[in-house]
């Protein structure tokens, strides 16, 4: 989800030692079976969560593709207090390409980062600009081309904006959720997003990644996972491994 000239964001991991349950060791567990579970999973998450989108707020798709750079290593909570003054005062691609270094940085601040940040949406609305008229990109590759773009992004602009799956969402909390699931043994976002693309339909790839963002947020807390009060419970390989106790 580069070149290396691209300037880029420090993506959400989580620590290589987790707290909370264990990752739960690869079941044996047919593709197939694997398959139907992780339908079961997300069907009780739908009950929970009828209405799975972002919490990013954003009224067209720069916004968003914007407001998801900036969500790194931030809170959406965070973002969404500081966007509205940022478009309100850069409300297109040309303004904020155009923005002096300094009065963006100040803007974006509290979000963390911000040299950083700030340099990739400089750099991305201008090549929105000059090599799409102003208007967001509808493609994984043209997307992931754009300074500070990677395929996190990419995945949350096209799944939330234009409805396209064009793969999962892979976050701190899928990231967490994904091993306590078995849903996946691997460590680095892209190889954790190709399993789960194999485990989730394609018609449900949106879908996955913001129910399991909710979850984890919720209940399946990195330090404290809240197992007993958890609805996919009896489906999670990993709740066997927390103490009746903190169950």
């Amino acid at each position: 989800m580069p070149s290396s000239r691209r300037a880029r964001i420090p993506a959400r991991t989580p620590s290589r030692s987790p707290r909370g349950p264990s990752r739960a060791a690869a079941p044996e567990e047919l593709p197939a079976a694997r398959r139907k579970r992780a339908a079961a999973v997300l069907e009780r998450l739908r009950r929970e969560f009828p209405r799975p989108v972002t919490a990013l707020r954003h009224e067209n798709p720069f916004q968003l593709l914007i407001a998801t750079i900036l969500s790194a290593q931030c809170t959406d909570e965070r973002v969404n207090m500081v966007t509205p003054g940022l478009f309100s005062r850069y409300p297109s691609p040309a303004l904020l390409a155009a923005a002096a270094p300094a009065e963006l940085e100040r803007e974006i601040r509290s979000t963390g980062f911000f040299r950083m940040k700030a340099k990739s949406i400089r750099g991305c609305s201008a090549a929105i600009v000059e090599r799409h008229g102003g208007v967001v990109p509808g493609s994984l590759d043209e997307l992931t081309r754009l300074p500070g773009v990677g395929r996190k992004t990419a995945n949350v602009v096209l799944g939330q904006a234009f409805g396209v799956a064009s793969g999962v969402v892979v976050d701190t909390h899928v990231h967490r959720l994904s091993g306590r699931l078995a849903f996946s043994t691997a460590a680095t976002p892209e190889k954790i997003e190709q399993d789960l693309m194999g485990v989730f339909r394609k018609a449900d790839w949106i879908e996955a990644g913001s129910l399991l963002i909710l979850h984890g947020r919720k209940t399946c807390a990195a330090r404290k996972p809240r197992c007993g009060e958890c609805t996919v419970r009896d489906l999670c390989p990993s709740a066997a491994l927390v103490p009746p106790s903190r169950a």
